[in-house]
């Protein structure tokens, strides 16, 4: 990975290159705002600067995007009319007056019913986060059983959940499987992806060329999967 400048009038993008074995040119920003751009090797310099100049208007307005979306997440209040993303899908949070504490999704809406008043931000906080906390026991334990019969393994690993900053999932050489817990976020599609990857590793190790084979076997688009996955979801 090289780290690059890319000028385009009063512009002056730093953005990361990689040259690897692939046909097309693909171009990411990340929510942090770090642009990565993928390309076949021996693709000239001038070939990247023309990618560059007709991507700019997309580039600008994806780099806004994030900003953007940074600061949202960073001042939730959580109140109605804000947006929470759930398996892949972004749903406008809903807040009424109830005679019971509860979550549900109706509508493509996020309906909180709260006994305390609507507006009471730390009590609707605790109420979501519950709520999505059951949602990742169940949603994770039905897409690990769900995976691991595709294995043919004679020891089911145990499946934690744990935060991690720059990791979408782990595998413990003593035989667990960790998933972060902001998965939940994204897909089912991507949710089985991590967990894919990380049960090729309890035959291979490293990332070599016998785990990406294992892995394509395993899931033939894997790429397309996991570079989704950053796009939407990795600071």
């Amino acid at each position: 990975m090289e780290k690059q400048i890319f000028i385009y009038g009063d512009y002056s993008y730093e953005y990361f290159l990689i040259k690897q074995s692939r046909k097309t040119v693909s171009l990411i920003v990340k929510p942090s705002s770090k642009i990565i751009l993928k390309c076949p090797v021996g693709y000239k310099d001038e070939k990247i600067q023309k990618f560059l100049k007709n991507k700019w208007h997309w580039l600008e307005k994806q780099i806004k995007y994030f900003k953007k979306y940074k600061k949202n997440t960073l001042s939730k209040e959580y109140i109605s009319g804000e947006s929470f993303l759930y398996l892949g899908r972004q749903y406008k949070l809903v807040v009424e007056k109830s005679k019971e504490d509860k979550v549900k999704l109706k509508y493509g809406r996020l309906l909180l019913s709260t006994t305390k008043n609507t507006t009471n931000k730390k009590y609707n906080k605790k109420i979501l986060q519950n709520w999505y906390s059951e949602r990742i026991v169940k949603i994770f334990k039905d897409e690990y059983k769900k995976v691991l019969k595709t294995f043919n393994y004679d020891f089911e690993p145990k499946l934690i959940t744990r935060k991690m900053s720059k990791r979408w999932g782990s595998f413990l050489s003593n035989k667990k499987i960790i998933l972060n817990p902001k998965l939940i976020q994204a897909s089912k599609e991507c949710i089985d992806y991590v967990i894919t990857h990380e049960l090729c590793h309890m035959i291979h190790k490293k990332h070599n060329t016998k785990f990406y084979k294992a892995l394509k076997n395993k899931i033939s688009n894997w790429e397309e999967v996991k570079e989704k996955l950053e796009l939407r979801f990795l600071s």
